[in-house]
């Protein structure tokens, strides 16, 4: 069985601990996974500095060049993946989808997020430096118009990056570390190896030195390495991940992003304008990103929306994951979306909740296969912000439309990582602007699941990797 082997600053290693990764339907072996030791990563972390030393190498522009080469690769070539494979972008999309259970649909749709970035780096790095010579990367500082020196020191040569299984979206969020002239730590999840090992090899095959990268599959040890053995990292994972690394200067932390939509007084009775904005929001990505509505938050008409809601998302049905119209994921894990179900039936005796799903799906919440599960899509109506289900978020397209008056609003949405916020109010576009709970703020009718790339998604990466400093240059 060929095995995705470690990369240890661009040298492949054949581990003899392996994992398997399986097509989670018929449970055949589609290649060996290569695991770490907390004590290699350690141990190699040693010679981090080479890695930015080799990209400083490079001018800014050769490495946007080298960049774009490798969206290309990545995207429409056959890739050797370091000798295990020979990977077409076919073979890509269904090998993601055997081990992870997204629908090919998904797997492309979410190549297309990471050609994007690759292939628009430039602008991206404009919008998260706010326009920095981009020699800053290089020299430490540059020299304006005006005769000013502008400083930024960057506080590591690498970024560690501990990545989940959920979404291969996220890998947008590490990718313009590289054009920032910083190195890579990669931990692969156990399930979704398949992106960082096929845009790594692009990179190195577009001339981007192999130095820059090293790649740890591993169990949690190698995650915790990865986070403490480099000074900047990023980690995925849910709230106790979260509780783990709150304060920690050092971690970024990417966990639920409990993210809303807010459809303010003078606008609600208007709501069917934005059934559409609402479907998109809930169920694009098959609901598994941070950026999926988890909640809709109105000061009434909430049965009302939520009977709509619940219509338009039971079309949504369980597909073959080939299927060209397939967007539920599968769980590879089946106790975890039945865990998920008992916990939302349990929350469900609660007279505050009602799931208006129920009245029009076409087969049980959870559809249970043995090998893996489905959980058909959800929409629960909230008679008010204290319901038990007013304020959760899962891995499969669930919103909960939550009854609040406006002036409650505000105190009651707790920590949202996007918000949409829908009104022509200008006293309350001010209050929502004002709002420290919010992370992204979308005023007006945008879906919480759009992005744009020219604003930072969780965090300024710029601002993690670089600390701005002063700094006075003699003549």
């Amino acid at each position: 069985m060929a095995q995705l082997p470690l990369l240890r600053w661009g040298r492949t290693y054949e581990s003899l601990d392996t994992s398997p990764l399986t097509d989670f339907q018929t449970g055949e072996a589609i290649a060996e996974l290569g695991l770490a030791t907390a004590g290699l990563v350690h141990r190699d972390l040693r010679y981090a500095n080479r890695a930015r030393d080799v990209l400083r190498d490079f001018s800014d522009e050769k490495l946007l060049a080298c960049l774009r080469q490798a969206a290309e690769r990545y995207r429409n070539e056959e890739i050797d993946l370091f000798g295990c494979m020979q990977q077409t972008p076919e073979d890509f999309i269904r090998h993601q989808s055997a081990t992870t259970g997204l629908p090919h649909r998904l797997c492309r749709a979410n190549m297309e997020k990471n050609y994007f970035v690759l292939t628009h780096m430039g602008e991206i790095l404009d919008a998260l430096t706010r326009g920095v010579d981009r020699g800053v990367f290089r020299t430490g500082y540059v020299r304006q118009a005006n005769g000013v020196v502008v400083s930024f020191q960057a506080q590591s040569p690498v970024l560690g990056a501990v990545l989940p299984n959920n979404s291969p979206g996220v890998h947008t969020l590490w990718l313009p570390a590289v054009a920032m002239a910083i190195g890579l730590v990669l931990k692969p999840g156990s399930q979704e190896p398949w992106t960082p090992y096929r845009l790594i090899k692009a990179m190195i095959d577009s001339g981007l030195p192999p130095e820059a990268f090293a790649i740890y599959p591993g169990a949690p040890d190698v995650s915790n390495a990865v986070l403490t053995g480099t000074r900047r990292a990023l980690v995925f994972g849910g709230a106790e991940t979260v509780e783990r690394y709150r304060g920690n200067p050092s971690v970024q932390v990417h966990g639920p992003g409990f993210s809303k939509i807010i459809v303010c007084e003078d606008v609600v009775d208007r709501w069917e304008e934005y059934l559409d904005l609402f479907v998109e929001s809930v169920a694009s990505n098959g609901g598994r990103s941070c950026i999926n509505c988890s909640s809709i938050w109105v000061p009434r008409h909430g049965a009302e929306i939520a009977d709509a809601l619940a219509q338009r998302l039971a079309a949504i049905d369980v597909l073959p994951p080939d299927h060209p119209d397939a967007l539920l994921a599968a769980f590879t894990n089946p106790e975890i979306a039945r865990n998920i179900n008992k916990f939302i039936d349990s929350a469900l005796t609660s007279p505050d909740n009602e799931d208006f799903s129920a009245r029009y799906r076409s087969g049980p919440r959870l559809e249970d296969r043995q090998s893996h599960t489905y959980l058909r899509p959800t929409v629960i109506f909230c008679k008010n912000p204290d319901a038990p289900l007013a304020n959760q978020e899962f891995l499969f397209p669930f919103v909960s439309v939550v009854q609040c008056p406006q002036e409650e609003i505000l105190d009651a949405i707790g920590p949202t990582l996007v918000c949409t916020v829908i009104t022509e109010s200008a006293e309350w576009r001010r209050r929502f602007l004002d709002c420290t709970q919010i992370d992204r703020l979308n005023l007006g009718p945008i879906p919480t699941s759009r992005v744009d790339w020219r604003q930072p998604h969780e965090g300024n990466l710029f601002e993690f990797l670089y600390r701005h400093r002063a700094l006075q240059v003699g003549d």
